[in-house]
C-alpha cells in the first residue's frame, strides 16, 4: 500500500457547526487513502460537544492576544515544531488567520501543497492582508473561493493571485442530511411562534449590518398595512439585535416582525417560511440560502453576484439597500397562489441538486490535494 497522504485541515475557531464546510472535505478523504487531523487554533470543545470527524482533533487554545504582535513568535514556533514532527504534506487553512500563519510556515518548511479556503468577500480589504499574500505566496499554494464573485475578489485584491493559482469550488450542502432533520411545517412554526394562517418571510443569519435586516423591516413597514396576516421571522443572534429591536418596535411591528435568536441547526426550521429572504449587502456564497432550497422554498435575494447567480431566473433579485424593491418582491409572493408557491419551491431544489451537490464539493478538493 502506497504512503497515505498526510492532510492538517486548520480552522480559527472551535465551532463544528461553523466548521461545516471543513468537516465535508474530511468525509470525501477516505481513511484508507489520507490521514487527517483538524486543528483549532483558539477555544476547545467543552465536555459533550461534537468532535471533528478527522482521524485526529488538535486544540491550540491559543489567546487572541497570543497570535498577534511579538507574542506571535512564541505561537508560530509551537505550531512550526508541531508541524515539523507530524510532516504533514498538505495543509487547508479555512479564512485569513490561518492563511497567514501558514503562509510564514511554508517557507521553512516547504509542504508539498498549500490550500487557503476564502469564504467571503472584504477578507482582504486590508492592505497588510494583501502584502502577506503578495510577498510570502509560494508555487505550491492554491486559493480557493467559495463563489465566482469571491474568485474574482481575491484576484483582484493581491498581486500575488492570479487565474492560474486561484480557483473556484462553490459552497455544497448535504443534501440528504439537510432534508433529514428538516422539520415538518407545523411543528417548526409551533416552535418559532409563528400561526399556520400567517404567510412567512422568513431568514437566517447573524444580527450584523452586512447581512441588510434593517431593510426587510424597513419593507415590511410598507406592506404590514395592507397584508395583515404577513410576519416575518428573522433567525440569529449577533451585535445587531438591539438596534433591529428598537427599530421594529419605534414602526410598530412587533405583531409582525420576530427576532427569533439563535438556534442550534437552524436549518431544522426552513419549513416554517413560505419564503426565504436574504437582504445581504455582500455575501460569500450564503449557505443558508442553499438550505432554504433544500426544504423547496422560494427565494428573495440581493442582485449581488454571489447570490444572482444561485437564484437567477428562479427566485426574486432586488437591489441591496433598497427597502421598496425588497417590498414588491414580497408582495409579488403574497399575489401568489399556493400551486405557484410550490412550483417556484420544486425549481428551487432541483437547481440546488444540479450545481450544489456535496458530492461533487467533496471530489473538487480531494482532486485539488492529490495534484501534484
Amino acid at each position: 500500500m502506497s504512503k497515505r497522504l498526510k492532510v492538517l485541515q486548520v480552522q480559527n475557531n472551535y465551532n463544528i457547526s461553523e466548521s461545516d464546510l471543513g468537516e465535508q472535505i474530511v468525509k470525501g478523504l477516505p481513511r484508507g487513502r489520507f490521514e487527517v487531523t483538524t486543528a483549532y487554533l483558539k477555544k476547545k470543545p467543552g465536555s459533550g460537544d461534537p468532535q471533528s470527524c478527522a482521524e485526529h482533533s488538535v486544540y491550540f487554545n491559543f489567546k487572541s492576544s497570543e497570535l498577534k504582535g511579538i507574542r506571535r513568535i512564541v505561537s508560530l514556533y509551537r505550531l512550526y515544531r508541531f508541524c515539523r514532527e507530524k510532516q504533514f504534506d498538505v495543509v487547508i487553512c479555512h479564512r485569513f488567520k490561518p492563511t497567514h500563519i501558514f503562509l510564514l510556515l511554508n517557507v521553512l518548511l516547504n509542504f508539498r501543497r498549500c490550500i487557503s479556503v476564502t469564504h467571503g468577500i472584504g477578507d482582504y480589504n486590508r492592505r497588510y492582508r494583501q502584502r502577506a499574500v503578495n510577498r510570502w505566496i509560494r508555487a505550491n499554494w492554491t486559493f480557493v473561493g467559495v463563489s465566482e464573485s469571491v474568485r474574482d475578489y481575491l484576484v483582484a485584491s493581491c498581486k500575488g493571485l492570479n487565474v492560474e493559482n486561484t480557483v473556484v469550488i462553490n459552497n455544497a450542502i448535504d443534501i440528504e442530511r439537510a432534508q433529514s432533520i428538516l422539520l415538518e411545517r407545523a411543528e417548526a412554526r409551533k416552535l418559532l411562534g409563528l400561526a399556520e394562517s400567517d404567510f412567512v418571510f422568513g431568514t437566517i443569519g447573524r444580527l450584523v449590518p452586512v447581512k441588510g435586516h434593517k431593510y426587510l423591516i424597513e419593507a415590511v413597514t410598507l406592506l404590514s398595512d395592507k397584508y395583515p396576516h404577513m410576519r416575518v421571522a428573522i433567525v440569529g443572534g449577533g451585535r445587531e439585535h438591539d438596534a433591529l429591536s428598537a427599530q421594529i418596535q419605534e414602526a410598530g411591528l412587533g405583531d409582525n416582525v420576530s427576532l427569533a435568536g439563535w438556534k442550534d441547526d437552524a436549518l431544522q426550521y426552513i419549513k416554517a417560511f413560505d419564503v426565504f429572504v436574504l437582504p445581504s449587502l455582500s455575501e460569500g456564497l450564503p449557505l443558508s440560502l442553499l438550505e432554504a432550497m433544500s426544504g423547496g422554498i422560494p427565494t428573495i435575494g440581493s442582485n449581488i453576484p454571489s447570490i444572482a447567480p444561485v437564484i437567477e431566473g428562479l427566485g426574486l433579485l432586488v437591489e441591496p439597500g433598497d427597502s421598496l424593491s425588497l417590498s414588491l418582491a414580497m408582495e409579488a409572493y403574497l399575489n401568489m397562489d399556493v400551486a405557484a408557491l410550490s412550483q417556484k419551491g420544486t425549481e428551487h431544489f432541483q437547481r440546488l441538486k444540479s450545481r450544489h451537490n456535496i458530492v461533487d464539493y467533496r471530489n473538487h478538493y480531494r482532486a485539488l490535494i492529490e495534484t501534484e
